[in-house]
């Protein structure tokens, strides 16, 4: 985790706020905020690859949702 006084790169604040809007996408599927956050958590390198294969927030959600 980053200390308060480090900044983060632009290619990691974009990754986060990508993930952001993926929650948000999973919470509109069915999923509780929580559990939304723990399967970001639990599936970050998946996410991860998601974001750098260029799907979109909704796409990563849908393809979440479906397995």
């Amino acid at each position: 985790m980053a200390k308060k006084n480090e900044e983060l790169d632009p290619e990691t604040l974009a990754l986060i706020n990508w993930c952001i809007e993926v929650e948000g996408f999973l919470v509109a599927g069915g999923a509780t905020i929580e559990q939304a956050q723990e399967h970001i958590e639990e599936q970050v390198e998946w996410f991860t690859d998601q974001f750098y294969d260029g799907l979109t927030p909704e796409q990563a959600a849908k393809e979440a949702l479906a397995d």
